[in-house]
């Protein structure tokens, strides 16, 4: 009988992901994408499991990958299934809009905090909560960007449940008001859910578009020159960020309050 949240999701998550809990690891990468998935599998040389399942993903070496599909209702799905694996850390590698014209395509954003614009974090904590990231798991994703020979940019990102907002000057003017550097579907509602499952939870995402001009809109041919261009360098820095908790045995609650009850 089920009659707690663990329990629960110890029965759901191989319904969503067609793999037993036992074979997750416990350092967990999310993402949107199926080539993603793909491309750990090739790098680690292990098979994609979930082909027939909603969510798709791969394992080794303590670290699963998982396309857990898009918006931020999927978002919290997979984040309260997580808890089945009781995770030590989950890093979202996640595509965004940039909204600042100087942030190019293929750049990397390390979010220092996301805005709850989505209202499935309202579920989980009273609007005034912030979403934010466990600070050691961004310090080592930063050390690993540094590793690899590249710059990164910070700050907030905006999450929304519109995917079509492109046409509308009044919320891009309200995008500008509130100084987002960056647009997606996801972000803030991780770090809620996150934090509410005690996850400690962080997130690494790329420019793949510049929303706020209509020649920078992303179209089908830009997404993919995108992807071809910066993915899979994307996904090894996300791999190695991991694998530097892993191995130097560091944890990602950095805050002794972080998850006290009063």
């Amino acid at each position: 009988m089920m009659n707690n949240k663990i329990e629960i999701a110890k029965n759901w998550l191989p319904r969503y992901t067609g793999t037993q809990v036992e074979e997750f690891g416990r350092y967990i990468i999310l993402t949107n994408f199926r080539d993603y998935v793909d491309n750990f599998a090739r790098l680690m040389d292990v098979e994609v499991k979930g082909l027939n399942s909603p969510m798709q993903s791969a394992t080794k070496d303590n670290i699963t990958i998982i396309n857990f599909s898009m918006g931020s209702p999927m978002a919290a799905t997979i984040m309260d299934l997580l808890t089945a694996v009781d995770p030590k850390a989950v890093l979202f590698l996640g595509k965004t809009g940039g909204l600042k014209p100087y942030i190019g395509l293929g750049e990397l954003l390390l979010p220092i905090a996301a805005i709850r614009g989505e209202g499935t974090s309202n579920d989980y904590f009273p609007p005034e909560v912030p979403a934010l990231p466990a600070f050691n798991l961004q310090k080592a994703i930063s050390t690993t960007i540094r590793e690899y020979g590249r710059d990164y940019w910070t700050g907030t990102v905006y999450t929304t449940n519109r995917r079509l907002w492109e046409h509308d000057e009044q919320f891009k003017e309200y995008l500008k008001k509130i100084r987002a550097t960056a647009i997606d579907m996801e972000t803030a509602t991780l770090f809620s859910v996150g934090f509410s499952n005690r996850i400690p939870t962080g997130a690494l995402l790329l420019i793949s578009d510049q929303p706020m001009t209509l020649d920078g809109i992303k179209t089908e041919k830009s997404d993919k020159t995108v992807t071809q261009k910066y993915a899979l360098e994307h996904l090894k820095i996300g791999i190695d960020s991991l694998k530097m908790l892993i191995n130097k045995g560091l944890t990602v609650k950095h805050l002794k309050f972080d998850y006290y009850d009063y």
